[in-house]
């Protein structure tokens, strides 16, 4: 097993690992660092300080209520849905892509491509706002057309979109 470091295309710091289980099954995982007390801290302050000046301005203590609420829940969301703490590729030769997402709430998202599906895996290229960003895409191929594609399947979405999935 051998860890690097690398950077994402964002500047966020991250780990890639890769292992050989046997000679037809390889193992690629790219991992995340984990969630920053002082950006947390940071927010938190911001739409609690927000939320007690409207509570001065108001005097209705229900504006409390609702800032710690909408806190505690932003929370829950943003590490069950959004913060990806790794990302995992598992190739199996002759039958399949295992693609597994684990999230920092410990929830964890996995799809597996047969390898029969698999038509080819490219570096594709998109413009996100003033930059040129690659990823992994793996394309899938059309049951009813052997020439086309039904679907480009997107790997290491943490990457793909750094600092705001993952850092």
């Amino acid at each position: 097993m051998e860890e690097r470091p690398y950077r994402s295309a964002s500047g966020a710091p991250i780990a890639l690992r890769r292992r050989q289980h046997s000679a037809s099954c390889r193992e690629l995982a790219v991992r995340c660092p984990r969630l920053q007390l002082r950006s947390l801290s940071a927010v938190t302050s911001a739409v609690w300080l927000a939320a007690y000046g409207l509570f001065v301005l108001s005097e209705n203590s229900m504006v409390l209520s609702a800032a710690v609420f909408i806190t505690l829940i932003g929370l829950i969301i943003y590490l069950h849905f959004v913060k990806i703490d790794q990302e995992s590729l598992l190739v199996i030769g002759s039958l399949g892509i295992q693609v597994t997402s684990s999230y920092a709430s410990g929830k964890e998202s996995t799809t597996f491509i047969e390898m029969s599906q698999v038509k080819d895996v490219v570096i594709n290229e998109a413009i996100h706002m003033q930059k040129v960003i690659y990823y992994v895409c793996i394309l899938l191929q059309d049951p009813g057309d052997p020439q086309g594609v039904s679907e480009v399947v997107p790997l290491f979405q943490a990457l793909l979109w750094g600092k705001r999935k993952c850092g």
